[in-house]
């Protein structure tokens, strides 16, 4: 699959892959491996969506597309790591977490942003295993943040 087209095909451009927040690196390959590390919701603007999500915070809808915006990141990073998304076997696996408020139980449905996203781009090769989940706290304040682990071609 030719994924920049895919890309333009769907309007996408994606961003510049945002720094590491910390004295970590955002993609470590290991084999055809390649380990992303956590992302976070960078808007176009190069502000970050901030705040939890639940009764009183963000709503549900602007958190998915925070999983979106992160989705954009990790493709932006993968891309920076690879040179070419074409090396994209399969996601095998979505670590994804939301910045909740207690009692929000619908993860799942904000972390959809970025598993859609991934499938829209990606075909079949975009939908793995995944685990999304709420906590109490993220870096920064961020409302998601994702981490991957990507099979790719040699």
């Amino acid at each position: 699959m030719d994924v920049d087209a895919r890309l333009r095909e769907l309007g996408i451009e994606l961003p510049a892959p945002m720094g590491p927040g910390g004295n970590y690196v955002p993609a470590m390959v290991a084999g055809d491996l390649v380990f992303l590390s956590g992302m976070g919701p960078v808007r176009p603007d190069g502000s970050l969506v901030t705040g939890k999500v639940g009764d009183g915070g963000l709503d549900p809808d602007t958190a998915r597309e925070a999983a979106r915006l992160t989705g954009l990141q990790l493709l932006a990073a993968l891309r920076a790591e690879l040179g070419d998304l074409g090396r994209v076997r399969q996601v095998l696996k979505l670590f994804g977490m939301v910045n909740c408020r207690p009692g929000f139980n619908r993860t799942p449905a904000v972390i959809d942003g970025c598993s859609d996203l991934l499938a829209e781009v990606l075909g079949d090769a975009g939908r793995g295993a995944r685990s999304a989940v709420g906590m109490a706290e993220l870096p920064f304040d961020i409302a998601v943040e994702i981490e991957a682990v990507v099979q790719v071609a040699s």
